[in-house]
C-alpha cells in the first residue's frame, strides 16, 4: 500500500507557473472590479507572485502576457524576478484586443492583418530569448458568429500557414504550445475549438509544437482526464492551464468546482509520465480573481493542486492493476476512491514545515500584513487589468 512517507520525494518535484495577469484587476464580461493595492507595473505583479512562492514553495515561475507586460529591457526584468526568488516563464501572445483582429488574426483573409499577427508572435519569441523562457503560448479568439460568415476550411489553411511561419523562428530548446477553446468570444465556431484541432496543427508543425490544455475550455460533460491520457500517449501534451468552471470558461480557483475531477486529471498525468524529472508538461494556472483577494487566491490554487497531486500519488498502482486485470469493477473503483478520500492536509502541513515553509501558508501570509501594505503604497497610476 502506498503511504504518504513514500511520496514525499515526488512532491518536492512540483512546480506550478503563475500567470502575471492573475494579480491585475479582472471581472466578468459586464464589470471589472478594482482592488486596493493592485499592481500598476509588471514588476509589482512579480513582487506579488513572489509572495505565493515564498509561502508555498510551489510557484517558482511567472508567465508573461504581451503586450500587457511589455517593457523596454526584458533581461533586466528577468534579473529583477531572480532577485525576488522567481523566474520568468511562458510568454503568452495576445491577438484578441486589437481592432485589426475583429475578424481574425492568424486566420484573417487579409494577408496584411495575418502578417501583423505573425510579427507579434515573432516579437514574443525575441522576448523568450531575452528572458530565457522556453514556451510561447498561443490562444486565439479567431472564429465566427454566424453560419456562412467565414470559410471554415480556408481559415484552417491560413492558420496552418501562419503557425508554420512562427514555428520556423523557434530556437533550440524553445516550444510553441497551442491552446484551444470550444467557444467564446466567437459563438458559431472557433478556429481552434478542441484538442483534436490543436493536435492536428501541432503534429503537422513538428516536435516543438505541443498542445496546451485549459481545464475550463471544454464542452460540458467532456472527460478531460481521457483527453489528458490521449495527449500524453501521443507525446503532445505540453502544458496545462489549470482553473475551475461550473458552467463555461469561468476561470475560477482550480479545484473549486470539482476537486475529484482535478484528482482524476492528475492521476492520468502521473500515470502517463507527465509528472517528474524529464516531463514535458508545464503546470500553469490561468485564473482571474474577480471578487477575492488575488495573492491569497493564487496561494489557495497552488495548494489545491498540491493536495490533489498528493492524493493521486497515493493510488496503489499494484492493487489497481490487479483489480483491473481481474475484472473487479468495484474493487478497482475502491482503490481509486480510497486515495481520493485520504485526508493528506495534516501530512502536507508537516511536510512543509520540514522544508522550512509555514504549515498553513494562507494563515502565514495573512499575518504579514502585505495586502494592507501594498494598498497603502500603490496609490495613483493605472492599475493593471483588462477592460470590460
Amino acid at each position: 500500500m502506498t503511504t504518504f512517507d513514500s511520496i514525499t520525494d515526488q512532491l518536492a518535484l512540483q512546480a506550478i507557473e503563475l500567470p502575471s495577469w492573475a494579480f491585475g484587476n479582472s471581472g466578468t464580461r459586464f464589470k471589472v472590479f478594482g482592488t486596493p493595492g493592485t499592481p500598476r507595473t509588471v514588476r509589482e505583479k512579480l513582487a506579488d507572485a513572489a509572495q505565493v512562492h515564498r509561502f508555498t514553495g510551489l510557484a517558482p515561475r511567472v508567465a508573461l502576457h504581451i503586450p500587457w507586460d511589455r517593457v523596454d529591457d526584458y533581461a533586466a526584468l528577468a534579473s529583477y524576478a531572480g532577485d525576488l526568488g522567481v523566474a520568468l516563464g511562458t510568454v503568452n501572445s495576445n491577438t484578441f484586443q486589437d481592432e485589426a483582429y475583429k475578424f481574425g488574426s492568424l486566420t484573417h483573409v487579409d494577408p496584411v492583418v495575418r502578417q501583423k499577427a505573425v510579427d507579434h508572435h515573432l516579437e514574443c519569441i525575441e522576448i523568450m530569448y531575452a528572458t530565457g523562457s522556453r514556451d510561447l503560448k498561443i490562444w486565439l479568439a479567431d472564429g465566427s458568429n454566424y453560419p456562412g460568415q467565414g470559410d471554415l476550411r480556408g481559415r484552417q489553411d491560413r492558420l496552418a500557414d501562419s503557425l508554420a511561419r512562427i514555428y520556423d523562428r523557434l530556437g533550440p530548446g524553445q516550444r510553441m504550445v497551442l491552446e484551444y477553446k470550444f467557444f467564446e468570444p466567437a459563438f458559431y465556431h472557433t478556429d481552434v475549438p478542441d484538442w483534436g484541432t490543436s493536435y492536428v496543427q501541432c503534429a503537422t508543425l513538428g516536435p516543438k509544437a505541443m498542445v496546451c490544455l485549459d481545464t475550463g475550455h471544454h464542452a460540458p460533460g467532456t472527460n478531460i482526464e481521457f483527453v489528458v491520457m490521449q495527449l500524453l500517449r501521443l507525446g503532445k501534451l505540453g502544458s496545462f492551464d489549470f482553473n475551475s468552471r461550473f458552467y463555461a470558461d469561468d476561470d475560477l480557483i482550480v479545484g473549486a468546482a470539482d476537486p475529484f475531477q482535478l484528482f482524476r486529471i492528475l492521476y492520468e498525468v502521473i500515470r502517463g509520465g507527465g509528472y517528474g524529472p524529464g516531463s514535458p508538461v508545464a503546470f500553469m494556472l490561468d485564473q482571474c480573481h474577480n471578487v477575492e483577494d488575488k495573492i491569497p487566491g493564487q496561494i489557495r490554487s497552488v495548494l489545491n493542486v498540491q493536495e490533489m497531486t498528493a492524493k493521486a500519488l497515493l493510488v496503489d498502482a499494484v492493487a489497481l492493476k490487479e483489480a483491473q486485470d481481474a475484472g473487479d469493477v468495484l474493487g478497482a473503483n475502491q482503490v481509486f476512491m480510497d486515495a481520493f478520500y485520504t485526508d493528506v492536509r495534516a501530512d502536507l502541513a508537516a511536510w512543509r514545515e520540514s522544508r522550512g515553509l509555514p504549515a498553513d501558508p494562507m494563515k502565514a501570509f495573512a499575518a504579514t500584513g502585505y495586502l494592507a501594505k501594498i494598498a497603502e503604497e500603490r496609490v495613483g497610476g493605472t492599475h493593471a487589468g483588462w477592460g470590460a
